[in-house]
């Protein structure tokens, strides 16, 4: 199992510091996100910066950028990273689409096979030339002349992972996808019962095994070096569940465990603005199921000892940073392994 780190940064001119920073403490891979900053900038600037690690996006927004857009922002970060990115992309939930961004929302399960498959036509045209027919129900694109076409690259296989919660994303990742970025908002039952299943029935209709995905994700966790560390990072860890809890789209993952009920008030809480209210619903028995706990010299361990087997890329959901207590996580990853 690989162990990686996700990036946020205040100013997109920190990157290229962290970025330098992770590689030199021994991670695998390096994350970025699009919430404050653009999600490409920040993986290019990683990509220069960086010789060893993977870097990629987790996620990129695919449905406010066109994949034609989509295929060159990643030709020319893989021509940088040589050959070390991959290529995250998620949806985003309706709200966001059309009220942040302005643009018309569609289910995504169809449009998203569409983009996937735009992206892997585009770029074989770029490395061998065959010719870009595409007619779909959201996208005919049938246009690429040698003026606008990027020279061939000389390793041109770029990773597509998608991020998925529920079911139906879930196979199509398994169907088309490279990898599935798992969402924060998780427990192993729900890993075990819904995506991992979702996936394998995806994995099997196109005729691959479960060594042809990388499921990759993001955990919660409540670390510190004393017990009120730790109290204190449990709260902020209450806030964000409810928050994300908030949204129905994740009613499922509480569903699991008898917790759909939680959603509903957390969301009439979330649309009066209650929010100040809302972690206050986020139940010891709710923390056990979604946060790990520890020090931070033991939670590296106790990492593994959750999801080793079941997820192939962990990262913490915390922004790396290269404090001390980084440091002290990152003791753990270059220590001998035992290979008996």
């Amino acid at each position: 199992m690989k162990i990686d780190v996700e990036l946020m940064p205040d100013l997109v001119s920190e990157v290229p510091r962290l970025a330098e920073r992770a590689e030199e403490l021994g991670f695998d891979g390096l994350w970025v996100n699009e919430t404050k900053h653009d999600a490409f900038v920040q993986v290019a600037l990683a990509a220069a910066n960086t010789e060893r690690l993977a870097v990629g996006t987790a996620i990129a927004l695919a449905f406010t950028r066109s994949p034609t857009a989509l295929a060159y922002a990643a030709w020319d970060i893989q021509s940088i990273a040589g050959g070390r990115f991959v290529l995250g992309l998620g949806s985003q939930v309706k709200g966001h689409i059309e009220r942040r961004f302005g643009t018309v929302w569609v289910a995504p399960g169809s449009k998203m096979r569409e983009v996937v498959q735009i992206l892997r036509i585009l770029w074989k045209n770029w490395q061998t030339g065959e010719p870009v027919d595409f007619d779909g129900k959201h996208f005919k694109i049938n246009l690429m002349t040698p003026f606008f076409s990027p020279p061939p690259l000389a390793r041109p296989v770029i990773p597509i992972f998608l991020a998925g919660v529920n079911p139906r994303m879930c196979r199509l990742a398994g169907e088309l996808g490279d990898g599935l970025h798992v969402h924060p908002l998780h427990s192993v039952k729900y890993l075990k019962e819904v995506v991992i299943k979702a996936v394998s029935e995806g994995l099997r209709k196109s005729g691959r095994d479960r060594t042809s995905l990388v499921l990759a994700g993001s955990v919660f966790f409540a670390a510190g070096n004393n017990d009120k560390e730790i109290r204190k990072m449990k709260q902020e860890c209450r806030k964000q569940i409810s928050f994300y809890a908030s949204t129905r789209t994740y009613r499922p993952v509480l569903e699991e465990h008898g917790w759909g009920d939680v959603c509903d008030r957390l969301h009439e809480k979330s649309m009066k603005g209650l929010w100040s209210e809302m972690a206050s619903e986020i139940t010891d028995d709710m923390l056990e199921e979604f946060v790990i706990e520890g020090t931070w010299d033991e939670i590296l361990n106790r990492v593994k000892e959750r999801y080793v087997g079941i997820l192939d890329r962990v990262r913490l959901y915390f922004p790396f940073d290269d404090s001390p207590s980084w440091r002290t996580f990152a003791r753990g990853l270059k220590e001998p392994k035992n290979t008996s």
